[in-house]
């Protein structure tokens, strides 16, 4: 997937106006993700990503320590959105990622990560992808 397809999931699934709000919610929430993940986890998660998706990932500092509601908070506050569309957002974003990223990964993600945020993968197919 090339980053205009990549933008134009993220615009439809969320539904919004424009292709530069589809890159802050992307934005906002891979790079919060980025800092919950390990560096290696995060640089495994954003190979398969266009180079201007993975970069959200690669760049955050990664190994920060927080819980879901954290991860909502900062979502919310980079991409100028309320709570519920945050943990919305993040989840539609994972879910991409499910279906980009190979399931393995994806499972080393989600485990990873601590229990509260297993509602994070919600979206997520866990039928072995084409990726």
């Amino acid at each position: 997937m090339n980053y205009d397809q990549f933008m134009g999931q993220v615009q439809n699934r969320l539904e919004l106006a424009s292709t530069g709000e589809a890159v802050q919610a992307t934005r906002s929430v891979l790079t919060t993700l980025g800092e919950r993940l390990q560096a290696g986890e995060a640089e495994d998660l954003a190979a398969p990503l266009p180079r201007e998706v993975d970069r959200f990932l690669t760049t955050a500092e990664s190994g920060q320590r927080f819980d879901f509601d954290e991860f909502v908070a900062r979502v919310a506050e980079r991409g100028d959105v309320d709570a519920p569309d945050a943990a919305y957002q993040a989840k539609v974003l994972v879910g991409l990622l499910g279906e980009v990223v190979p399931v393995g990964e994806m499972t080393q993600v989600e485990d990873q990560l601590p229990e509260d945020f297993d509602q994070l993968f919600e979206l997520v197919d866990r039928e072995e992808s084409p990726a």
